[in-house]
């Protein structure tokens, strides 16, 4: 029951982003850029593992450092969609270049 109850919670967020992205594109980008996600996860973890202070200090250090991967990708697909390129390459390209942040994220992380 509680992971349905955390999923519903999650897909709320993410519908009312798309609702409100499709009327307001810049206000949609700026809320689906909140920390909402991660504070959604924060709270998980800390629900399953409370008190488990090296948990939440890994996690949020993970956070901090995966912005740089996240901004990669938001670069790739603003200057590939001013080109009008189609979505699936859009997005192949934009995963691809976070993938390889991602990789890097990882190697000097640990």
């Amino acid at each position: 029951m509680q992971l349905l109850a955390k999923a519903a919670v999650s897909l709320a967020i993410i519908i009312a982003c798309a609702r409100i992205g499709r009327r307001f594109p810049t206000l949609g980008g700026l809320i689906a850029t909140m920390p909402l996600t991660s504070l959604l996860v924060m709270l998980w973890l800390w629900s399953d593992a409370p008190g488990d202070y090296r948990l939440m200090e890994g996690y949020t250090k993970g956070v901090l450092w995966g912005i740089i991967p996240t901004v990669l990708f938001f670069v790739a697909a603003y200057l590939l969609f001013r080109r009008q390129l189609p979505l699936p390459v859009v997005l192949a390209a934009s995963f691809g270049v976070w993938l390889a942040g991602a990789a890097l994220h990882q190697y000097f992380l640990k």
